[in-house]
């Protein structure tokens, strides 16, 4: 990437009629750069469509990235379940690598009642053969294990970083929000924000800062982390200090917006690092 593109998680709520094709043109009209393809409850899109993605996102200057499935779980004791998700994610990847997207995002695991590092583990060799299997089929996209919002998620910072530097193909997905509402709220100043990047540049280099998948959105917690995304105006997301470091660190990649409202939160971030607001 050679700079900062900001969109949204799906397709606009202001695209008329809602679908995936007219999305990316949306997106377009909003000035945004980037459109989410949101897997997260099936791969809604044949193949014929994707291509179709693929073509219009060019044709409109538009970056597409992925959401991967929500129920893929790479720690299930079910080895049916443990199976299913590997299916899941390549099949998902496959559709995404149709679609032009150049990323691909999951949250990977739940820890049930393993030990951390064993639950990283059985995801790190789950990675590799998904990995490999990509790769002799050819599809070239970043595959990208997500900020947990969950406390009961797999997905902490380090996890995310040691998955990436054992897999090719690998970087994480910096849910800010997520780090927040996983935090019970204490992962929320400037400070905070520059030690992510910090130890994300420390460890896997300037590489990761240069190819940034990010999400980004308002968000609502509880005892046990994450409880549902609102708006950013509707919470207490230090999300102009975010921008502040983001700026900072000259990072470079996709800034995906969550928020409920989809584009206007989008645009809100956009304009902001671009200080028109």
């Amino acid at each position: 990437m050679n700079k900062l593109l900001f969109g949204t998680a799906g397709i606009p709520w202001s695209t008329k009629p809602r679908n995936t094709i007219k999305g990316i043109k949306q997106v377009r009209k909003l000035n945004l750069d980037s459109m989410e393809l949101e897997f997260v409850h099936s791969v809604n899109l044949n193949p014929k469509t994707a291509l179709e993605a693929n073509k219009t996102a060019k044709e409109n200057g538009i970056v597409l990235t992925t959401h991967g499935q929500y129920y893929v779980n790479l720690n299930s004791l079910d080895l049916a379940k443990f199976e299913a998700s590997k299916k899941h994610i390549l099949d998902a990847c496959r559709i995404a690598n149709l679609a032009g997207s150049w990323s691909i995002c999951y949250h990977m695991a739940y820890y049930g009642k393993d030990e951390k590092s064993h639950v990283s583990e059985r995801v790190i060799g789950a990675v590799k053969e998904i990995v490999k299997k990509l790769e002799d089929e050819g599809i070239n996209l970043w595959l990208r294990p997500e900020t947990g919002g969950r406390i009961t998620q797999w997905g902490e910072l380090n996890e995310l970083i040691e998955l990436s530097l054992a897999c090719e193909n690998v970087l994480p997905c910096i849910d800010f929000a997520h780090h927040y509402s996983r935090s019970l709220g204490k992962v929320n100043t400037y400070e905070d924000f520059k030690n992510i990047l910090e130890e994300l540049e420390k460890k896997l280099g300037r590489k990761c800062l240069d190819n940034m998948h990010i999400h980004t959105e308002g968000i609502e917690f509880n005892k046990s982390g994450e409880k549902k995304h609102v708006n950013l105006n509707e919470c207490n997301l230090n999300y102009k200090d975010l921008i502040k470091i983001w700026k900072e660190f000259k990072i470079k990649g996709i800034v995906t917006c969550e928020s409920p409202n989809l584009e206007e939160d989008a645009l809100l971030l956009k304009k902001n690092y671009e200080g028109k607001i």
